[in-house]
């Protein structure tokens, strides 16, 4: 079964690299074929749906890896530093990333790649009578959320991105850089449509294709992000209350294939690897070298000494030169024995965050910190007094972002985006950073997407 996926995948791929890399001097054959074939049957429809999952893992940018956001983005905040000199990911801890950075050019290219994998299968099931209405909407959904998905974090770091929404090779081939409010307003009308499109339940119990409630946790996060506090609320609201699918689970709990706390994960199976582990296991646990990246002594010092997550997630390498700490959420670095652990990409937790924070925008104290005691006390810490009318609003708000931090450390970049949607990346980072320059919020964009695309312009300091 999973040769006859990667063999379709690699069907729709042949659309997919002649529309990303520009390959001028050969023919660009009619894609309809393909589209024809692939979606002439639910079967095969469905395999390549089951595909662009498949490719999540593989992807640079979603891999979990030394190359994906997780890793790069937690460099360009305070979160990790490198353990080694390779230049790709120095330039990410010292926000002086240049424009030939590979890394960055792997970010930019795979996000893409999935979004025309997304574009394909849209194109291939609009009008389609060859697949049952149900079934075409729910794979239409799923792909309409993974495309608002990856534009959702290349708008976030690049800044106005080209907005592609076609497989056409010379349409695509000449895109200017689209607004950011209006790639914002795609992603929210692709988020909405699938709310509609999607069931409530997950396929055959496994959490790794998308469903109402993952359209709606980015639909949360997205009007967070756009201040939108009372949608925001709503919507996280809705996932919270989904008690019989969701739970807050212990640490050692959360992050284990299909745990209850999951909203979305991504299996290293899937993906068709050989092993089982996480790739976030395989490059953060450090067992007698210092790897590639370790955490900060500066997020450490943020814990309260009697934290749970300190204990639960938090591991320590003692060489005889130094001390290494690094993120054990994971904690199966290397086996083929079975998938025990999946890479987490939404959670319950966050979704407590979201409803804490646009609660307490709109002044719902009490009701703000009581989400965040949620948060507090599983980590074994006092919660707060809702009675104390010491607490204003701008305070709870800055509890709730040091918590943030503390909780989703490593994962998908969440400390990154938070200090730049409050405006606190230069206060906080100028003095941890010496390079550090306000034009650093936003990556450039590759050189070699420049050169094959004249029309797309750079990021201000590149």
């Amino acid at each position: 079964m999973m040769k006859y996926i990667k063999i379709l995948v690699l069907a729709l791929a042949i659309v997919l690299q002649l529309s990303c890399e520009g390959f001028v001097e050969i023919e660009i054959p009619d894609d309809r074929i393909i589209n024809e074939n692939v979606f002439s049957r639910e079967k095969t429809a469905n395999s390549a749906v089951k595909g662009i999952y498949n490719e999540l893992y593989q992807a640079k940018f979603s891999s979990g890896f030394q190359t994906s956001i997780t890793v790069l983005s937690a460099l360009s905040a305070d979160n990790l530093k490198a353990t080694v000199t390779t230049e790709n990911l120095l330039e990410f801890e010292e926000n002086e990333i240049f424009i030939k950075n590979s890394y960055n050019l792997g970010i930019w290219s795979s996000a893409y790649n999935i979004i025309y994998m997304s574009n394909a299968v849209i194109a291939g099931l609009t009008g389609n009578n060859n697949i049952s209405p149900e079934l075409n909407e729910k794979l239409t959904g799923e792909a309409r959320f993974i495309r608002a998905f990856t534009y959702y974090y290349l708008v976030n770091l690049y800044g106005d991105v080209p907005l592609i929404l076609r497989t056409g090779f010379e349409e695509n081939s000449k895109k200017i850089r689209t607004s950011t409010d209006e790639v914002y307003h795609q992603i929210i009308e692709d988020l909405e449509i699938a709310t509609q499109q999607l069931g409530n339940t997950y396929e055959n119990g496994e959490r790794l294709r998308a469903n109402r409630f993952t359209a709606m946790a980015l639909l949360a996060r997205v009007y967070l992000n756009l201040g939108e506090w009372e949608l925001a609320e709503s919507y996280s609201t809705e996932i919270i209350d989904a008690s019989e699918t969701f739970e807050l689970l212990p640490h050692e709990e959360v992050f284990l294939a299909n745990s209850k706390e999951a909203i979305w994960q991504i299996s290293p199976l899937e993906g068709g690897s050989s092993r089982s582990n996480t790739q976030e296991g395989a490059l953060f646990i450090l067992l007698d070298d210092p790897g590639r990246v370790a955490l900060t002594e500066d997020l450490i010092e943020s814990f309260e000494s009697n934290d749970a997550r300190l204990d639960q997630w938090i591991g320590l390498l003692e060489t005889e030169n130094e001390s290494y700490y690094f993120p054990y959420k994971y904690k199966v670095k290397n086996t083929t024995d079975g998938n025990l652990e999946y890479s987490m990409v939404m959670r319950l937790g966050e979704q407590y965050l979201i409803r804490a924070e646009a609660r307490a925008e709109m002044g719902k104290l009490a009701e703000s910190i009581s989400d965040l005691n949620e948060i507090r006390q599983r980590s074994d810490l006092n919660p707060l007094d809702l009675d104390d009318q010491s607490i204003t609003s701008d305070k709870v708000i800055n509890l709730i972002l040091e918590e943030r931090r503390k909780e989703l450390f490593t994962e998908w970049g969440h400390r990154w985006l938070d200090l730049k949607r409050k405006g606190e990346a230069g206060p906080v980072l100028s003095s941890k950073k010496p390079l550090w320059d306000n034009t650093d919020i936003f990556y450039p964009i590759p050189e070699d997407e420049i050169l094959k695309n004249p029309n797309l312009t750079q990021n201000p300091g590149y």
